[in-house]
């Protein structure tokens, strides 16, 4: 990748991150990691507020990889508030989730989810999807996105 990735991945399960961030030192990749285990940290990390304030630190993501059962304010509620944002619509968002119901996939296009996949079962599995994830980033033109506008809740 020409610029490092940044995934911002939210999750509730610790065991779903650590596989995540395994995944990615397994694959090799130059992607830098960060998380979230809430939708409401996840809305405090994207506006940048709080223990988030430091952009150097906590960088607006390149993709977002977002659970549907997040507590607090669960994947669609995200899907929901993050494309009424004018300056946050264009966000690139993954839907990584255990569900394989057909309303679930419809639903987060239908909020604006990029894609919805389904969680791999296997180290292995998540590996090839993170390196695919990767490469998709790499060949995909990304969208800019307005840092300067502050949103609320």
């Amino acid at each position: 990748m020409s610029k490092r990735a940044i995934f911002l991945y939210a999750e509730d399960a610790e065991n779903d991150m650590l596989l995540m961030k395994k995944a990615i030192a397994k694959a090799g990749l130059d992607i830098e990691l960060k998380t979230v285990s809430d939708g409401e940290e996840l809305i405090r990390y994207i506006n940048g507020e709080g223990p988030f304030s430091d952009r150097r630190k906590y960088p607006l993501p390149t993709l977002l990889v977002l659970d549907l059962n997040l507590p607090k304010k669960n994947g669609f509620e995200i899907l929901k508030w993050l494309r009424r944002q004018p300056h946050l619509k264009r966000m690139i968002v993954i839907v990584l989730t255990a569900s394989r119901r057909q309303e679930d996939v419809d639903q987060s296009h239908e909020l604006g989810a990029n894609a919805v996949l389904v969680k791999p079962s296997t180290i292995d599995d998540l590996v090839d999807m993170v390196r695919q994830l990767s490469d998709w980033v790499e060949l995909t033109k990304m969208p800019n996105i307005d840092v300067k506008w502050k949103s609320a809740l």
